[in-house]
């Protein structure tokens, strides 16, 4: 049974992950270019309609991410002071992912784009830092 719990934990973080980083990305590289074509009224109506559209995920994403990811620090302990270092700035890196998938999902937003930017380099590192913190353990 714990095994099919850590399986379980482990898909809810990796899907996630790829739900918030992924529709950032999406949004900055597909959206916003997307929606240049269009009059500044409609894109901005278009750009708010998207992020309205976006924003249950990322509540839904961000709660999962922080159950599967207690529990995945909480079943895996006893590590070293340089993994403690990276997932403590890997963490510092969450809040700032978290904080723009919250500002990104208000209407009105005209600097959506750049913070999707911002935040998707943010969540690309956090990936890196993911893989290898799971390579030292």
């Amino acid at each position: 049974m714990a095994d099919v719990l850590f399986v379980l934990m482990r898909w809810l973080h990796i899907a996630s992950v790829a739900t918030l980083i992924g529709g950032m990305i999406f949004g900055r590289m597909v959206m916003s270019h997307a929606a240049e074509g269009l009059s500044p009224e409609a894109r901005e109506s278009f750009m708010d309609r998207a992020a309205m559209l976006y924003r249950p995920l990322v509540f839904t994403a961000m709660g999962a991410l922080l159950i599967s990811g207690t529990y995945n620090i909480l079943s895996n302990l006893g590590h070293t002071p340089l993994y403690h270092m990276l997932l403590g700035i890997k963490l510092l890196l969450v809040m700032h992912v978290f904080a723009v998938a919250l500002l990104i999902t208000r209407p009105h937003n005209p600097r959506r784009p750049r913070m999707m930017a911002g935040a998707a380099i943010s969540g690309l590192a956090i990936i890196a830092i993911s893989a290898y913190l799971r390579h030292i353990f």
